[in-house]
């Protein structure tokens, strides 16, 4: 059976940079299940699993435009010093959550630190990356 929209696909993964760091991994765990289609992989990634079949085992490399975009400049805000808890500790590099206009979570990564403003990036922390993407096929099946 090969994957399709709507088959469920359970399958080991390896995500790396370009420089070879591993950034998520199954192999050395329990494989994952999902849905084609159900959201829970990138549209990119999963298009690119589409026609494959059990025992498959499959390399690719992934342009930021497929992964998660571009870095886009207008995901930088300043945020004022103050909008932070007085005993929050602030370090470049720390990943805080705020809330957006929706209340649904949006993680920032502290890109600097000053005396009334921080500069929050709100991009994905693999924006702007290219990826290797590195999937073996365990198995293909219609969902529960």
């Amino acid at each position: 059976m090969q994957i399709a929209q709507g088959k469920q696909v359970t399958l080991h993964f390896a995500l790396k940079l370009n420089d070879g760091q591993v950034v998520d991994s199954t192999f050395e765990k329990e494989p994952a299940t999902l849905v084609v289609g159900d959201g829970n992989l990138p549209e990119g990634f999963e298009s690119l699993l589409v026609g494959l079949e059990t025992g498959a085992k499959q390399s690719f490399v992934i342009p930021p435009e497929q992964a998660f975009a571009q870095k886009n400049p207008n995901n930088i805000q300043e945020v004022k010093r103050r909008d932070f808890g007085p005993d929050m500790e602030l370090e470049v590099g720390l990943m805080v959550s705020f809330a957006d206009a929706n209340g649904a979570e949006l993680p920032g990564v502290i890109k600097d630190v000053q005396d009334d403003v921080v500069v929050v990036d709100f991009n994905h922390p693999l924006a702007g990356e290219e990826l290797t993407f590195d999937v073996e096929i365990i198995q293909v099946s219609d969902p529960q």
